[in-house]
C-alpha cells in the first residue's frame, strides 16, 4: 500500500497489472474512479513539464510511485541532493563576479551553510508545529528529501555563470521554489495548502535575510 493515486492521494496496492512484456493494463483507484497513475505511460518529459506547472499529481508521481525507495539507497541520495543544493545556493547570492565566488569559495560555502541551516531548522520546526505532524525521524527525511527535489529550478542558476542576466532572474527563480516547495510539502503532508505556505514563506524569508546580511558583509570585505 505505498502507492498512491496521483489524482486523489488515496493507497493504492498496485498501479498495473502486467500480462505480458509491454502489454500492460492500467489500475484504477477504488476512490476516486480515475486511473490510478498515467504517468506511467507517458515519456519522462511529459512529467518534467507538469512539475514547472505545479501539478499535485505529477508531484504524487514523484514522492510515491516513480521510485522504489526500499531498493534504493536513500541516505546517499539525499546527502547528495543536499551537497547540490548548498553548491547552487552558494552562487545565488549575485556575488560581483565569478572571480570572486572561485577566491572566496570556503567562506561563500559557510554562508550558504548557515542560511541554509536556518532555512531546514524553521522548516522542520514549522512542520512539526502548524502541521501537526509526528516527530518521527523517517518524516522529517522525507520532507526534507520533497524539499530537495522540488527546488530543481536553482538548475537554472547554472546558466547564470555562462550568460550575464539581471539579478531580478534570481528573485524570480527564489519565487518559483518558494512555490514548488510549498506544492511538495502539501503533497507530501496532506496538509492545508495555506499552512504548507506560511511554513515554507518562513523559512524561506528567515534564510533571505541572512543571506543578505551576510552579502551586505561580503560586499564591504571587498571594498576594503
Amino acid at each position: 500500500m505505498n502507492f498512491r493515486c496521483v489524482q486523489c492521494g488515496h493507497h493504492i496496492k498496485s498501479l498495473y497489472v502486467q500480462y505480458s512484456p509491454g502489454n500492460i493494463r492500467l489500475m484504477k483507484c477504488q476512490n476516486c474512479g480515475a486511473v490510478a497513475d498515467e504517468y506511467i505511460e507517458c515519456e519522462i518529459m511529459i512529467l518534467l513539464i507538469d512539475l514547472i506547472l505545479h501539478k499535485a499529481k505529477a508531484y504524487r508521481h514523484l514522492f510515491y510511485n516513480m521510485f522504489d525507495l526500499k531498493a534504493m539507497n536513500f541516505e546517499a541520495l539525499m546527502w547528495k541532493l543536499t551537497f547540490g543544493f548548498l553548491i547552487l545556493d552558494a552562487y545565488s547570492g549575485s556575488y560581483p563576479s565569478l572571480a570572486l565566488l572561485v577566491w572566496g569559495c570556503g567562506k561563500i560555502l559557510l554562508d550558504a551553510f548557515v542560511g541554509n541551516l536556518l532555512f531546514i531548522c524553521i522548516l522542520l520546526l514549522g512542520t512539526r508545529s502548524l502541521l501537526h505532524m509526528s516527530s518521527e525521524v523517517s518524516k522529517y527525511k522525507n520532507i526534507w528529501l520533497a524539499i530537495l527535489a522540488s527546488s530543481y529550478l536553482k538548475l537554472f542558476l547554472i546558466a547564470m555563470m555562462v550568460w550575464e542576466f539581471p539579478s531580478s532572474v534570481i528573485f524570480i527563480i527564489d519565487i518559483f521554489v518558494l512555490s514548488s516547495n510549498t506544492l511538495s510539502l502539501n503533497v507530501i503532508s496532506e496538509s492545508a495548502m495555506s499552512k504548507c505556505f506560511g511554513v515554507c514563506l518562513c523559512a524561506h524569508a528567515v534564510k533571505f535575510f541572512v543571506s543578505l546580511a551576510l552579502n551586505i558583509r561580503l560586499a564591504n570585505l571587498v571594498t576594503l
